[in-house]
């Protein structure tokens, strides 16, 4: 399999994630999104909307949604699931897991997209929408923190995708100067955890 990627976008690097986690190897090919290499015909045969990250199987199948791509990688893996084994599992993780694209992942990328406009060719950047959605970002930390007091990952004692789907989001919103404070421990805490996993360097 081929993972068509980005090194500096928080959505190829969840895929990576998941493929360290599950210890699967497969080939990858970087795309220069500033120089619109996701624009260019032949990549948006493979995902008609120009986005990364896409995986493309052995067979030519080419998936695209990073969700989409995280489970099917998930279930083709032997390795403990990232997404729950129990109903009841499966839905405490796709709650937390929801919770961190649209809480937490959503609005970083919205803040880096108008704040910094850096995709200005191709889009209309507002800076006011940059400037609320990097608020709403902060927003979320003290639900984040107030969860992990009491669980040592996101979703529970397990550690799974919501994990992976939020550090990517932190680390992201460091570029326009979004960080977590001092103030939120129980993120401090979870956040050394996260470092330590091999992953986390994909």
């Amino acid at each position: 399999m081929k993972l068509y990627d980005n090194p500096h976008a928080p959505n190829p690097r969840r895929v990576r994630m998941v493929l360290a986690e599950k210890g699967i190897t497969y080939d990858r090919e970087e795309l220069d999104l500033g120089a619109g290499d996701n624009l260019k015909e032949e990549f948006c045969a493979k995902n008609p909307f120009a986005k990364v990250p896409v995986l493309e199987l052995d067979d030519g199948l080419c998936l695209s949604e990073t969700p989409a791509i995280c489970r099917y990688l998930d279930e083709v893996s032997d390795e403990g699931s990232l997404f729950g084994t129990t109903p009841k599992e499966r839905a405490i993780i796709d709650m937390w897991e929801h919770r961190m694209e649209s809480m937490v992942l959503y609005p970083a990328l919205f803040a880096f997209q108008h704040i910094t406009g850096f995709f200005k060719d191709r889009m209309t950047p507002v800076e006011d929408f940059g400037k609320e959605s990097a608020k709403n970002f902060m927003k979320s930390l003290p639900v984040l923190d107030a969860q992990l007091a009491n669980n040592e990952w996101i979703a529970g004692s397990q550690f799974s995708i919501a994990d992976i789907t939020a550090i990517c989001a932190i680390d992201f919103a460091r570029i326009v100067k979004v960080r977590v404070g001092d103030e939120y421990p129980n993120i401090q805490r979870w956040y050394a955890a996260m470092k330590e996993r091999p992953s986390y360097a994909a």
